[in-house]
């Protein structure tokens, strides 16, 4: 048995070892599906976005979030603006597509659609210029 395991740090009881081991994983509900935020860290954020089909997220941009998705799998509308008009950018399961601060923005489920994230920390920082849900002009789930 490793000096480690004897000190109670091994890695399958959730506690860290230089830094290392199990994390937290948040199931947050949301009004078009959900999202497992599945690493959270100072330095960046992985989520899995669940958009039920005939489901949107709001039309929104960040101020200083950037991030790029991937579409595991489904059909979605996404959306982003290109000088006064929203354009879809028609991705497809296996493709990414990155957001850089300021990007207007917006997904549309047409199928069910399994989407990874992988972002700067910001969690919070969303403008919602448009919502489907009453969220718009609020930071709420």
């Amino acid at each position: 048995m490793s000096e480690d395991v004897e000190k109670g740090k091994e890695i399958r009881t959730g506690v860290y070892v230089d830094g290392c081991g199990r994390v937290e994983v948040k199931i947050v509900p949301k009004p078009w599906g959900h999202e497992v935020i599945w690493a959270h860290t100072p330095l960046y954020v992985g989520k899995l976005l669940h958009i039920n089909a005939g489901h949107a997220l709001s039309l929104q941009y960040h101020h200083q979030k950037d991030e790029t998705i991937h579409l595991l799998h489904g059909e979605m509308i996404y959306r982003i603006r290109q000088g006064e008009r929203l354009v879809d950018m028609s991705l497809k399961a296996g493709e990414s597509f990155r957001n850089v601060p300021g990007t207007v923005h917006q997904m549309e489920a047409v199928t069910d659609c399994d989407v990874l994230e992988a972002s700067t920390p910001h969690l919070d920082d969303v403008v919602r210029l448009s919502d489907r849900y009453g969220r718009q002009g609020t930071n709420a789930p």
